[in-house]
Formats: C-alpha cells, structure tokens, sequence
C-alpha cells in the first residue's frame, strides 16, 4: 500500500471543502450499493434493495414538500456506482448535502438500531468495523488501488491512516447527524445508537457537509422485518426528510420551524413580494458593498430576529449585517480566496461561535459558496 501517497493527499485535499453555505437548494441521496455489489445479506432481504427504497421515498418527500430544493440521486435502479462517482456526482452538481443510505449487520444477531457517520478518525473497534464493511465495496471496482491511491479496504492500519482525514465541513455534518438521529428515537422509536466517526471512501472527497445512515441490521431478524416493510422503509425515510427539513431551516435562519411545505399560493407571492420590499429597504440601510461586480467571502458568525447594533460584537471587527428570511445576520471578512475565508472561519470559532461558516457575495447579493468558487475560476 502507498502510504505515503495516502497521507500526501490527505494533507493536499483542495480546500474548496469549506463551511455550510447557509443556502440548502441542492441534495443528493445515496443509495448505498448496487447490481453486482448487495451490501449486507440478510436472510430476506438485501441491503442494495432496502437503501434504494428509502433514497427514492426521502426524495419524494423532499420533492413534494420542498419545491425550492433539487433532489439528484447516485442512482435510481439496482445499478453498481463505484464509490468515488458517488461523492463526484455531489461535487458536479454542487450539491449542498449529501446523505448515503446504508444498513449495518454483524456477525451476531443480537445489535439492533440506528446510527449516523460523518467522516473522521473512528473511536472504537466498531466505528472501524462498520467503515471496512462498508468500503469494501471498492474490491468491486476496477483498477481501485489507482483510484484510491493505494488504499488497502483489507488492511486495519489503511483505514486508521485513511481516517486522519479531517473534513471541514464536520460541524454542519454533525449536525444534521444529529438531527437524524434525534428523528430516529423521538418520532421512530428507533434505538438510538449515536453519532459517530469513521473513514468511509464514499464521504472522503465529498465538498460539501456529508453523512452516512446505518438504517438497522438486517443481521437481527426483528429489525430486518421492520426494514424491509413497507411500513419501516416509510418511516425511516420520513425521519430523515425531517431532519433534513430542520437542519435546512436551521441554516438558512428560517424560524418558522414547524412549516411543513413551501408550496406557493397567491397568499404566499403577495407576503413575498412585501417581505422582499422589508428586506430592500433595509438592506439599503445596511448596504454591504456598492461596487460593481465584487466578489467575496465573508464569515457568518450570527443571527438575530431583533436588529443588533453591529458594535454590540466587541470581539470582532468590522462586523456588517444583512436581513434575510426575517432574520438579521452578521458577518465580517471580505476575503479574496477561499482559503483565506476558512483560516478567518477558524479564528472566529474559536471566539466562541462554533456553527460559524463562510458565505459569499456579488454585487451586495448572497449567492452560493459553490458559484462564488466557479466564478472566481473563470476570471
């Protein structure tokens, strides 16, 4: 194995791996396994079968309830997607999420519940278990000691060099992770079985706030009835689609949290177009850039539904504010470059404001951390 060449890499991951943007408009659902590759085998069902019923079922949900989110999924139908074309996919499209859909079994029947990871070093013995389980899946794919720049899915000290990768966006992972698994034991009743770390190949070069979703162990015969029902499938995408809704509320400073649709009624366009005058009129009180065509990245450390002096933030200079959705949100940078807006992210986290996370503008509008990055690249 090229160890070296595993550590170099890791070291040189790009760092358009920022922070959440704050926009949640793009997701894509995992649906781990596929054709010649059935995951975990249990008794009666496969793990490729049961993942590709709830991928499709959450983003119907999504779909129907959330209109102003694009759904794209890895794969649609019992088709084998190599692991690195699934974070690719993510990547291509921008996406702002992606969630891979899994299910666990052991080589005893006893463990039952639910679990969500996000990328990191794993703690236990376990977390280890579950990531070589699931990344062995790449002895399926051709030429995968190239793609994976030597990564052995057999070898133990493999996957604990792999794991030292650290994700940047491991803050809004865990979040929505936990999110999941909040909706799993509150609204589920599901055994809550926590969240936790591990190096899963398919989360490795994901540029965006990534998690992966053990269901249930079809290695446990009770559960694998509940996970292959329809009745289980339903509920456990359902969990999901809520904690996604939440987290995306959450991140874009949406208070009405308890909103189940966003479908447009004449109702809706008139309180729009009055709710976006507000939001003109006070965003030429506090205008964040008059200069054409400026580009650049800044830091949101805040939010507040009452308007905040922006001096009240002694700790931090040059703080700005914006309206948005009802909510007042502060700011501060005016960064060039990537890396420069997530070395200002760190130094604002460890002020005290741990879900900090980098934005961008254009011409005083908020846009996408993502087109913000594409239009720097095209200049």
């Amino acid at each position: 194995m090229r160890k070296f060449g595993i550590i170099l890499l890791l070291i040189l991951f790009p760092v358009f791996s920022l922070m959440a943007q704050g926009y949640i408009d793009v997701v894509v659902i995992d649906a781990g396994h596929g054709g010649k590759d059935p995951g975990a085998v249990g008794s009666k069902y496969k793990e490729k079968d049961i993942t590709l019923s709830i991928a499709l079922k959450l983003g119907n949900y999504i779909e129907e309830n959330l209109n102003d989110v694009k759904v794209i999924y890895t794969r649609k139908s019992d088709k084998f997607i190599p692991l690195h074309k699934r974070s690719e996919i993510a990547n291509k499209n921008n996406a702002d999420l992606f969630i891979s859909i899994h299910c666990n079994a052991t080589s005893s029947s006893r463990p039952y519940g639910s679990e969500t990871f996000v990328m990191g070093p794993h703690k236990n013995d376990d977390n280890l278990e579950v990531a070589k389980q699931e990344n062995a899946s790449v002895l399926l794919e051709d030429n995968y000691e190239s793609q994976y720049e030597g990564f052995d899915p057999n070898s133990p000290e493999a996957h604990i060099i792999f794991s030292l990768y650290q994700n940047t966006y491991l803050n809004q992972s865990l979040k929505i992770a936990d999110r999941v698994q909040t909706q799993f034991r509150e609204r589920v009743s599901r055994r809550d079985r926590g969240v936790k770390q591990a190096g899963f190949l398919v989360l490795w070069r994901a540029a965006m706030p990534s998690i992966l979703v053990e269901a249930g162990f079809l290695s446990n015969p009770r559960e694998q009835e509940f996970l292959g029902s329809e009745k289980g499938q339903v509920y456990i995408a359902s969990a999901i689609f809520r904690a996604f809704r939440n987290y995306k509320m959450e991140m874009e400073g949406d208070s009405n949290q308890q909103k189940d649709t966003v479908k447009k009624t004449k109702e809706d366009i008139v309180a729009k177009e009055k709710k976006e005058d507000k939001e003109k009129e006070i965003a030429e009180e506090d205008a964040i850039n008059d200069d054409k065509d400026d580009l650049f990245f800044a830091v949101q450390f805040a939010t507040s539904t009452e308007k905040k002096s922006v001096s009240s933030f002694d700790n931090i200079d040059n703080v700005k504010r914006y309206y948005q959705n009802g909510m007042y949100k502060y700011f501060t940078g005016h960064e060039r470059s990537l890396n420069t807006a997530v070395s200002l992210q760190h130094k604002i986290q460890k002020l005290g404001y741990d879900d900090a996370f980098v934005i961008a503008f254009y011409n005083g509008e908020r846009i996408s951390v993502s087109k913000a990055s594409k239009r720097l690249a095209e200049e």
